[in-house]
């Protein structure tokens, strides 16, 4: 947290999975994932997000950049082959097996940094998992060790912990929750840990313009929200919906890199442009939050959204 404006870090849940309701195109062919991710690597994007349970996204992620450098974070596997009785070796196993897949995988000797996919396995199985991770610390294999939290009370758990370097969460313009629960000044104050956001435009329903693919919430009017939302890109003059919500979200002093999910070349040469222009000052920042609806969390987080 040195006072730049938060970066471009390319997100590729998408080069693994078909994933997010404004994808329209799914997931890209082998080729094209490569020729797209070298063409982020060479655009002077330094830093890839994937995960274990991302499908093949590590592997082709690996593929692409080998020999690069740049900064890979990745995840642990979620875990979800261990019962709830297991074992101190068991969930030892488990967490080892997860490294070395993500090495294979990523072609490193090294995992630049390793993120929980689950926050609850700070503690879970009486902390064996976190205790393991901190051993592949100290052995080298791990830079450094992170948690990927979906609310402001486990992100507030994972930043009382001093091993913790890195917090990636889920933030955008509606959302409230981080302000008021103190995540952005705790943060902060530990200056000390890497925060990136994601879902900075709500798994897409923010710069899609269309209410019909939003999730049926109570309370939420999401034709009402999008006009508002078109009237403050206008009011700041941001070039798109889109534009606002990535210039938003990295006026945040607390945040340092802006997670976005790339699937087209056509995406990728958009967010690079929109990625280097001014953020929004703290002042409008302040502004937008003054007018934005409080919306329900059944909304602002998209586990709690009704199925189709």
């Amino acid at each position: 947290m040195d006072g730049r404006a938060a970066e471009l870090v390319f997100g590729t849940v998408q080069l693994g999975l078909d994933y997010g309701v404004a994808n329209r195109t799914g997931k890209p062919l082998h080729g094209a994932a490569l020729k797209l991710v070298r063409r982020a690597a060479d655009a002077g994007v330094v830093q890839f997000d994937t995960a274990r349970a991302y499908g093949d996204s590590e592997r082709r992620l690996g593929e692409a950049l080998d020999g690069r450098r740049v900064r890979t974070i990745t995840k642990l596997s979620p875990l979800a082959g261990l019962s709830a009785g297991a074992t101190r070796d068991e969930v030892r196993g488990a967490v080892d097996a997860s490294i070395a897949e993500s090495l294979q995988a990523l072609r490193r000797r090294q995992i630049d940094c390793l993120l929980l996919h689950r926050a609850a396995h700070m503690t879970a199985f009486g902390g064996a998992v976190w205790e393991r991770l901190l051993e592949r610390l100290g052995d080298g294999s791990v830079r450094t060790l992170g948690v990927s939290v979906q609310s402001p009370e486990e992100a507030l758990a994972a930043l009382a912990s001093r091993d913790v370097k890195h917090i990636q969460m889920p933030f955008n313009l509606l959302d409230w929750r981080w302000r008021e629960a103190g995540v952005a000044d705790t943060a902060e104050q530990r200056g000390d840990v890497t925060v990136h956001a994601r879902s900075v435009f709500l798994q897409g329903l923010l710069a899609s313009n269309d209410p019909a693919i939003w999730p049926r919430v109570d309370g939420v009017d999401a034709a009402a929200v999008l006009d508002l939302v078109v009237q403050l890109t206008k009011e700041f003059g941001r070039e798109s919906a889109a534009d606002l919500c990535i210039a938003y979200a990295r006026g945040q002093k607390f945040i340092d890199g802006v997670v976005i999910g790339l699937e087209t070349e056509e995406q990728l040469d958009a967010n690079l442009r929109l990625s280097v222009k001014p953020p929004l000052g703290e002042s409008e920042c302040a502004a937008i939050e003054k007018r934005v609806p409080h919306l329900p969390e059944s909304l602002l987080n998209p586990a709690l959204w009704p199925k189709p």
